[in-house]
């Protein structure tokens, strides 16, 4: 083989080669080739391998169907109380219609960016910074709804729109900064009163239980004190009833006779003239003879009525009627005791006459009765009868 037709022969194989490489296309996994030939849409090609005409037909655009994101820089937004804001959005949006993505915009990014800022500019100039603070959800749905629109004869969706910051000045965001630590100190304060308000009530409930419990045992404790002080009075009773009973027993089994209680009446003067409440005690001239008188009785009276000699053995009493034995014999002594005193009371006028100018001149003194000190009155003759 010749020269020439050697190179004959390498020229069509390069051919062959350049036509087999420029006829395959691979489109790749959420791609979409748009063919164009001779410069006209021709038709689309899925992911896989497909062949073209060479030299006619060319992939003019690689289209990606996943969703895309796209962040814009911030955007200087004047709301409606005349405040410049600072506000970076993000785009999250899919192309759903690759020829009219293709053909429809030329930069379909700038164009949503662009419409995206006008967007912002006539939702945030409708409301005021403290509006477009809280109101981000709204604001965000209001922007979405409009690029829809807008974005859906391009081929394609914007599924969401999100703001990522909005920044006021610097001097709005000191101003914001105070009042929300204002606020928070109001809260902090609110939360400290209430605490403070709760531990008094329960400090006020638990002195209310402890006072009440105090009183209950204050109560306990008195009806308790008042329980033994009745027993005890009620023992001291008993005690003193059964000591009468003994001496009542005791008196008449010894069975006393009339001298014996003039001599204990006797004994109880000096006890009586000891009393607090007297203030004047005047012992009369004549009580000496009375006294003798009176002896003179209760000595015929013990001689008369007490044996001389006692025969036989003590027998003890007979049980008897307490109550009627002691009315009968508070009777009868009641009797024998008027009697000897009246008796006495006569013995003690007869030896008055002519014992008197003795007994003043023994005492050293013969003034008159009317000549006794104030507060000192004479006393008549005593009445042994009370």
């Amino acid at each position: 083989m010749d020269l020439a037709s050697l190179i004959v022969v390498l020229a069509v194989a390069l051919a062959v080669i350049f036509f087999i490489a420029n006829s395959v296309r691979v489109i790749r996994q959420q791609r979409v080739g748009v063919v164009e030939r001779l410069g006209k849409f021709k038709r689309t090609l899925e992911p896989g391998p497909h062949l073209v005409v060479p030299l006619f037909d060319k992939v003019r655009y690689n289209m990606d169907m996943r969703e895309n994101v796209v962040p814009f820089p911030p955007q200087g937004v004047i709301t409606e109380d005349n405040l410049m804001v600072n506000i970076d959005s993000v785009i999250y949006f899919q192309i759903i219609d690759p020829v009219r993505a293709a053909y429809e915009a030329q930069d379909y990014i700038k164009a949503i960016e662009q419409l995206t800022m006008t967007t912002l500019r006539n939702i945030i100039g409708g409301l005021d910074l403290e509006e477009a603070l809280t109101s981000r959800e709204e604001i965000n749905q209001q922007l979405r709804v409009v690029l829809d629109e807008a974005t859906g004869k391009w081929g394609i969706k914007v599924n969401r729109v999100e703001l990522r910051a909005i920044d006021p000045p610097a001097t709005i965001r000191d101003a914001m900064e105070k009042g929300a630590r204002a606020e928070r100190d109001k809260r902090a304060v609110i939360l400290l009163a209430e605490g403070q308000r709760q531990s008094q009530i329960l400090s006020a409930g638990g002195e209310k239980e402890s006072a009440i419990l105090r009183a209950q045992g204050d109560r306990e404790a008195a009806v308790l004190r008042a329980q033994a002080d009745r027993q005890a009075k009620m023992l001291r009773a008993e005690g003193e009833a059964q000591a009468i009973t003994t001496v009542f027993n005791a008196i008449h089994a010894g069975q006393p006779d009339q001298a014996l209680l003039a001599y204990q009446y006797m004994q109880m003067l000096p006890a009586i003239a000891r009393g607090d409440a007297n203030k004047v005690w005047v012992v009369p001239s004549e009580l000496n003879d009375a006294l003798k008188g009176l002896g003179s009785v209760a000595g015929k009276v013990a001689s008369s009525a007490i044996p001389s000699a006692a025969e036989g053995e003590f027998t003890a009493p007979p049980k008897i009627d307490v109550q009627k034995e002691v009315e009968k014999q508070n009777a009868e002594e009641e009797e024998a005791l008027r009697r000897t005193v009246e008796e006495a009371i006569q013995e003690a006028h007869e030896l008055e006459r002519p014992s008197r100018p003795d007994i003043q001149g023994a005492l050293g003194t013969s003034e008159p009765a009317s000549a006794l000190p104030n507060g000192y009155e004479q006393e008549s003759q005593p009445n042994l009868t009370q």
